[in-house]
């Protein structure tokens, strides 16, 4: 149940890699996520062996630092990578160029378990959070995660028989008993924003499960703009910043503990 202003149910906080997250409403400043090495980022040369440049990217993740410096509000960095090599390389490079938290975004579970062996080889696995574990994830992965002793990793609340939100809600209901045999003991859960009419179900996701369990919940709210294919033909591309910073903040509304909030480059509208 919720109250006016907060949660009945004890919400719990942790911290991640040194950066803290969850509780009740407005406890503690909202996680702010951006992802680097997406697909057609331009910084990225070649994104099979992982070359970029290297400039460019330790300014994008230097702007976020400072902008969170500026605000208050958390940083992270999702780290996508298309191949094991390119992933591993590009976890290297961010866990030089900042110290906040890094997600492991391999997209497939081959990329994220050999981005888990070399984060357990290079000691970086006190400051990895897994992303993501679905309810149709690979045993692999599970056996990956208890081995290398990774404890935090996000939840995906994708239900591809029912997008309710209900369905979030059972598919996060299946996913935690797998992610405690694993040894995770910080999840965080994505309610799973996949375009526009999402948005609403996620955010009242987040609100029934943190309720019903009390752990840190958010999403990439982005999502409901990044797809939306008419915005820029009806509207003009001035109208994506203003539209995806409004999106994030529904989700920081209802109570988001993080966001995910797309592109890297977004930060400068984001933070603020």
């Amino acid at each position: 149940m919720r109250d006016m202003f907060g949660f009945r149910t004890e919400q719990r906080t942790f911290d991640v890699g040194g950066v803290k997250v969850g509780g009740q409403p407005g406890e503690l400043p909202t996680v702010l996520i951006g992802t680097i090495f997406y697909h057609g980022h331009r910084v990225v040369e070649d994104e099979k062996r992982g070359l970029f440049d290297r400039r460019r990217a330790e300014g994008l993740i230097n702007r976020q630092d400072e902008l969170s410096d500026r605000t208050g509000n958390p940083c992270m960095v999702d780290v996508v990578g298309e191949t094991p090599e390119a992933l591993t390389r590009f976890v290297d490079f961010v866990a030089e160029a900042t110290d906040a938290p890094i997600l492991m975004d391999g997209g497939t579970a081959a990329n994220n378990i050999a981005g888990l062996e070399h984060a357990e080889e290079s000691g970086l696995v006190d400051r990895v959070v897994y992303n993501s574990l679905i309810p149709h994830h690979k045993p692999a992965e599970v056996e990956k995660i208890e081995e290398v002793g990774l404890d935090s990793a996000v939840l995906l609340a994708l239900n591809m028989r029912d997008f309710t939100t209900r369905g979030r809600v059972s598919a996060i209901r299946e996913l935690l008993p797998v992610a405690r045999r694993a040894g995770i003991k910080k999840p965080l859960i994505d309610t799973c924003v996949m375009d526009i009419p999402t948005l609403g179900q996620a955010c009242q996701a987040i609100l029934q499960l943190k309720a019903e369990f009390g752990l840190p919940a958010g999403c990439g709210a982005h999502n409901a703009v990044s797809t939306w294919r008419g915005l820029r033909a009806k509207f003009g591309d001035e109208a994506v910043e203003p539209c995806t910073a409004s999106a994030n903040v529904v989700a920081a509304a209802v109570g988001a503990d993080f966001i995910l909030y797309g592109p890297i480059e977004a930060a400068p509208f984001t933070f603020p």
